[in-house]
């Protein structure tokens, strides 16, 4: 499972990897902690991140890393641009549901 030093690590890729928002981070971690679906895992992950702008920067940024790292990882064919887009649309459309974000990830798979 991903932790709050590995993000912040992702996160340094783009910006200065500060936390501002750190209880968000860490509850978003030990509830993906109770799934054993990673994807689910990843949606708590990334609804923390571009919801609540755990970071000081490079939210979306951070959080597209993360979800291209795991497809990665998983050895999932994936498209980019969806990858940017889901991103996109789970930040402007305000998107909160844990199941929306997980399918719209998942969207995102070849």
């Amino acid at each position: 499972m991903i932790t709050v030093g590995d993000l912040t690590e992702i996160n340094k890729q783009f910006s200065n990897g500060k936390a501002i928002n750190n209880g968000s981070l860490e509850f978003a971690i030990s509830l993906a902690r109770d799934s054993k679906d990673w994807t689910k895992q990843l949606a708590y992950v990334v609804r923390a991140i571009l919801i609540d702008h755990v970071f000081e920067e490079g939210n979306k940024r951070t959080a597209a890393a993360l979800v291209i790292s795991l497809f990665e990882i998983h050895k999932l064919g994936y498209d980019p641009q969806k990858v940017d887009i889901v991103i996109v649309d789970i930040l402007k459309k305000n998107i909160n549901n844990i199941n929306k974000i997980r399918r719209m990830i998942k969207n995102a798979t070849r």
